[in-house]
C-alpha cells in the first residue's frame, strides 16, 4: 500500500492549489481525481485580487495572468432604466497588489498546477481514480480508490476533501450541511459572439438587475458567458434547447441575429456551510465545505483561501512539529467564520440586489448602492469587501 503524508481528493482549482502549496513545502502529497483530466468546468471564472496575491506567493500568479483578462472595472446595471453604476478597482492601487479581477476559466488554473505536480519529485497525480471510501485510524487515514486496474489502497497522515459539491468524503462523514437551495435553476451559456457590440460601454464583468429577467455577463478569453435564472419547473431539455437559447439572446441583444453557443449548463444553487470542516485527520475545503450563489465570484476564491490556509497549517504540523489539534481547529474556526459572516451574507445580498423590482425594499437597496457609489470612502470599503481583501484580514484576526 502506497503511503503519503497528505492525500488530496479532487483536481479542481482548490485541490490542485492545496496540493501544489503542500508540495512546495516539501510534503509528500498525492492528488486523486475521478475524471481522466481536470474537468473543463465553465462556472467559475473570476479570480479576485486577494486570491492573486496569495497565488503570487506560490509563484504562479503571473503565469495565470497571461492566460486571463484583466478586469479593473465592474458594473451594476438596472435593466429597466439603463442606469449604470461602475466600480474601478484601480482606485485601490495603493492597497491592492493586483488592482483588478482576473477573468480566467477555472480549469486553466487547475491544469497548470496539475502539470507542475506531475513533474514534482514529492507529488503524485492519479487521474481516473475515484475515491470510494476511507477509514481513520490512530496513525492516519486509509483510502480506497477505484481505478481501471481495480480497487487501490493508499495511506496518508491527513486526507483533504476538495471533491466538490457532491463530495464523497463529506457524505461519508455524515456531517450536516446547513443552509438552503434557491428555488430557481441557473443556466450558463457561453458564446464567441462579441456581446459588447450590442451594449453601450460594456466592461468585462456586468451584473444586470431586473425583477423578472436579471442576468450576468462575463468576458473570459475564450468567450462571453451569460448567466440567467430559470424557473425550477421548466424541463431541462427545453432549457438547453435552441428555442430557449434563441429566445434568451433575443431578449438580450434584439432580433435578427443567430448566436452560436459553445456551452450550455444547468445547475442548482445553494447557500450552505458544513457544521465542521475538520474531522480528526480529515479536512474539508472548497465546495465540499461551503456553497454559495455565484454573484460576486466568491465560491472558487473562498475555496482557494481555504486551500492556502490549510496548507500553511499542515506545513507547520508536518515540518515544524506544530500542535495538530490547535492548528486544525483554528483552520475550522477561521474559515467557517469567514464563510458565515462574509461570503454567505455578501452573496445573499448580491442576489437580492440583482433581483431589483419596484418594491420599497428593493428601491432602498439601490438607493443604498447609489450612496456607496457616490461616496469615495464607502466606495473604497465596498470594493475591498468585494475583492475579498477584508475577509482575509478578518480571518487573520481569528485565533
Amino acid at each position: 500500500m502506497s503511503s503519503f503524508e497528505v492525500i488530496v481528493v479532487g483536481a479542481g482549482p482548490v485541490g490542485t492549489v492545496v496540493a501544489h502549496a503542500l508540495a512546495q513545502r516539501g510534503i509528500d502529497v498525492l492528488l486523486l481525481e475521478a475524471n481522466a483530466t481536470c474537468e473543463e468546468d465553465m462556472r467559475a471564472s473570476t479570480i479576485h485580487s486577494s486570491t492573486l496575491s496569495l497565488l503570487n506567493e506560490l509563484g504562479i500568479a503571473e503565469r495565470l495572468i497571461e492566460l486571463g483578462l484583466k478586469a479593473p472595472l465592474y458594473q451594476y446595471r438596472i435593466r429597466s432604466t439603463g442606469e449604470v453604476l461602475e466600480f474601478d478597482l484601480g482606485e485601490l492601487s495603493d492597497t491592492l497588489e493586483y488592482p483588478y479581477r482576473l477573468q480566467c476559466e477555472q480549469f486553466k488554473l487547475a491544469r497548470v498546477l496539475a502539470k507542475e505536480l506531475e513533474a514534482s519529485p514529492n507529488a503524485g497525480v492519479l487521474f481516473s481514480h475515484k475515491v470510494m471510501s476511507f477509514k481513520q485510524t490512530d496513525s492516519g487515514v486509509q483510502v480506497e480508490a477505484e481505478s481501471a486496474e481495480g480497487i487501490r489502497s493508499f495511506h496518508c497522515d491527513y486526507l483533504i476533501a476538495a471533491d466538490g459539491a457532491r463530495s464523497t468524503v463529506r457524505r461519508q462523514l455524515d456531517v450536516s450541511f446547513d443552509g438552503f437551495t434557491y428555488p430557481e435553476k441557473f443556466l450558463t451559456l457561453s458564446t464567441g459572439t462579441d456581446l459588447a457590440a450590442y451594449f453601450d460601454e460594456l466592461c468585462f464583468v456586468n451584473y444586470v438587475s431586473d425583477p423578472e429577467e436579471w442576468y450576468v455577463l462575463l468576458k473570459v478569453p475564450s468567450a462571453w458567458r451569460v448567466l440567467v435564472p430559470v424557473d425550477e419547473s421548466e424541463d431541462d431539455d427545453f432549457t438547453i434547447s435552441d428555442e430557449k437559447t434563441e429566445t434568451l439572446f433575443r431578449g438580450l441583444i434584439g432580433d435578427g441575429l443567430h448566436v452560436e453557443t459553445n456551452h450550455r449548463t444547468i445547475y442548482r444553487v445553494h447557500q450552505r456551510v458544513v457544521s465542521r470542516m475538520r474531522h480528526g485527520r480529515v479536512l474539508l475545503a472548497g465546495d465540499s465545505a461551503h456553497l454559495n450563489n455565484p454573484l460576486g465570484g466568491f465560491g472558487m476564491n473562498g475555496g482557494i483561501h481555504d486551500a492556502l490556509n490549510l496548507a500553511g497549517k499542515l506545513g507547520e504540523i508536518l515540518r515544524n512539529d506544530g500542535n495538530s489539534d490547535e492548528l486544525l481547529e483554528r483552520y475550522d474556526r477561521q474559515r467557517r467564520t469567514v464563510m458565515h459572516q462574509f461570503v454567505q451574507a455578501q452573496t445573499i445580498r448580491n442576489k437580492k440586489m440583482i433581483e431589483e423590482s419596484g418594491t420599497e425594499s428593493r428601491r432602498q437597496q439601490w438607493d443604498e448602492m447609489r450612496a456607496i457609489h457616490a461616496d469615495p470612502e464607502r466606495r473604497r470599503d465596498y470594493m475591498l469587501r468585494q475583492s475579498m481583501a477584508q475577509s482575509l484580514r478578518a480571518e487573520a484576526e481569528i485565533q
